[in-house]
């Protein structure tokens, strides 16, 4: 499931009338000639799950083919990480997290975030109702599960709350919500769309606390580029933006519909069909906002981009507005 968190650690985005043109793009699937099109790959940044239905409905609907494009969706993975097939030009795009982009940037790659997928970070706290963590400080004193990895996360909710991560007691855990019904932890860190899911469909009530609620601003499943392909596959990449926009608008137009798909597309991927459907649920919320609504999907401001700055600083990461760039969003929901 960029952005997710860290990803080694977990199993490691129209204007007017596009829900319309989403939902028609639902119906059936369009069968295409495999060399139709512009082949460009898009680089997912986990395994495939309804996380990415967007997507598959933009392929498998013929939407990216409507705009000269065969797009191969390339699944990533706790050993396929984004970055290094986008560097190669091997992926045209790649879905990221601005964490993970402002490392890779750190080190000299060429990166530019084009596009946001998760308007809110889907980093919670989730514990249970007998045992609440409803606010960052409900964390004093309590025992939190979580990968090691993910520790920049905690200490960045700590520090832009106030709270003395001394007072927490850390308990290194496998990425799952079985030390919480066990009673070993108090409370876990994670992804609002999987552990709370999973406890849900084994019937356990949970309560998540949102990270992004509590000054955790940072941009999740973000799609990035290298300045080569902004300045020499501009069109592609348009395109490529414009298929995922319109396919997302489709998503969140028929949920079912687009669950169903993602069964069919990969009947071996072993997904739970009432845990997809809770996820996307889950998901819309994060990923559509009354900036989306007014602007169009993928959208970021100049304001936005300065709160990602803030929490990226406190993440030890200093990077300036100029690694994000808006030029094919402009483009894709111009007019």
């Amino acid at each position: 499931m960029t952005g997710k968190p860290f990803r080694l650690s977990r199993r490691r985005m129209l204007g007017t009338g596009g829900a319309a043109l989403g939902a028609a793009a639902l119906g059936t699937p369009v069968r295409l000639d495999a060399n139709d099109g512009t082949p460009v790959t898009l680089q997912l940044s986990w395994l495939h799950s309804v996380q990415f239905a967007g997507s598959y409905i933009a392929r498998e609907r013929g939407i990216w083919h409507d705009e000269g494009l065969d797009v191969s969706l390339a699944p990533g993975g706790p050993n396929a990480p984004v970055e290094p097939p986008v560097v190669s030009g091997r992926a045209l795009v790649g879905v990221s997290a601005a964490d993970y982009t402002a490392a890779a940037v750190a080190e000299g790659a060429p990166f530019r975030i084009i596009g946001v997928a998760m308007q809110k970070n889907p980093f919670a706290i989730a514990s249970l109702p007998e045992n609440p963590v409803n606010e960052p400080a409900d964390m004093m004193g309590k025992r939190i599960g979580m990968v090691l990895a993910n520790m920049p996360v905690l200490e960045a909710l700590c520090t832009l709350n106030d709270v003395d991560i001394d007072a927490i007691e850390i308990v290194p855990t496998q990425y799952s919500a079985a030390p919480l019904l066990a009673g070993e932890v108090d409370c876990l860190l994670c992804w609002a769309t999987d552990l709370p899911v999973s406890m849900a469909v084994q019937g356990v009530e949970s309560v998540t606390m949102l990270m992004a609620d509590h000054g955790y601003v940072l941009h999740s499943q973000t799609y990035i580029a290298t300045d080569e392909s902004l300045r020499d596959r501009r069109e592609q990449l348009v395109a490529l933006i414009r298929g995922e926009a319109m396919g997302w608008e489709a998503y969140r137009a028929d949920l079912q519909a687009a669950v169903d798909l993602t069964l069919e597309a990969y009947p071996d991927a072993d997904l739970d069909p009432q845990a997809q459907l809770l996820q996307a649920e889950r998901q819309v919320p994060l990923m559509f906002s009354d900036l989306t609504d007014a602007h169009g999907f993928g959208w970021f401001t100049e304001e936005t981009v300065a709160q990602n700055i803030e929490t990226l600083a406190v993440l030890g990461r200093d990077v300036s507005a100029d690694l994000w760039d808006r030029s094919i969003l402009d483009e894709v929901h111009a007019g």
